[in-house]
């Protein structure tokens, strides 16, 4: 089992976009968060595989820290 960092983005429109920062290029999307998490588990799966298939090495998750930052609303 190999494990990634995915980053979910909720949408203004609705939905999540999400991103998965070891993986160069490797986007998608969900209606819902359980979705988009469904759709980047398959996302990922399905990158690996075409790794694999052209004998590219796995990428292997590296350095990812998260963190919340708050900072001061401008005043007006």
């Amino acid at each position: 089992m190999v494990k990634y960092t995915v980053i979910l983005v909720p949408e203004e429109e609705g939905g999540y976009s999400v991103e998965v920062p070891a993986l160069p290029g490797c986007y998608t999307q969900g209606e819902t968060r359980e979705e988009a998490i469904a759709m980047a588990k398959e996302a990922i799966e399905l990158y690996l595989e075409s790794c694999k298939a052209h004998n590219e090495p796995i990428p292997e998750e590296g350095g990812v820290e998260s963190l919340v930052i708050e900072v001061k609303e401008p005043v007006a």
